[in-house]
């Protein structure tokens, strides 16, 4: 391998074009990262642990997709409710986690930033429903419950924990 300077490298190098941030901004941006958002499996994780996970699970879509499928014990409020139903569905004092379809909708970053309005600690989990679906967790749906099996891109097929 054939080490290049990093000014050679940002000349010819898309990728450091923009030098990468120095190690004490990185890490504030990624502790920061952490801070407002969880992944599926990690939350997965907290649910199946039993007991109270210290979080409560909001479903930000429409009735329609709720009934398609949603987390098990999840809280349906849908964003356009948020202001008025939030006080009544959730206690203020308990860490909110909103998810929403995928990685291709920004529904549930809507829902936090509505709730982080109203006063609530809250985190995005990545991935929404459909990462959870595709990690093969157990999900609810109108005609009842439904697991499907892993997808290999985006969870070990054979083993609960993928090392991250």
């Amino acid at each position: 391998m054939v080490m290049t300077s990093p000014t050679t490298a940002t000349a010819v190098n898309s990728v450091l074009r923009v030098p990468p941030a120095s190690p004490a901004a990185a890490a504030a941006h990624f502790g920061a990262s952490l801070a407002f958002h969880a992944d599926v499996s990690d939350v997965a994780s907290a649910l199946a642990a039993g007991g109270d996970p210290g979080f409560v699970v909001v479903d930000s879509r429409s009735t329609a997709s709720w009934d398609q499928g949603h987390i098990p014990g999840a809280v349906h409020l849908p964003t356009a409710l948020i202001p008025e139903q939030a006080p009544r569905l959730l206690d203020p004092a308990v860490p909110v986690v909103t998810y929403c379809w995928g990685p291709g909708c920004n529904g549930a970053t809507r829902a936090a930033l509505a709730l982080a309005q109203l006063g609530y600690q809250v985190k995005e989990m990545l991935g929404g429903f459909e990462y959870w679906a595709r990690e093969g967790f157990a999900f609810e749906t109108w005609e009842g419950d439904e697991r499907r099996a892993a997808d290999p891109l985006t969870a070990p097929v054979d083993d609960a924990d993928c090392g991250c």
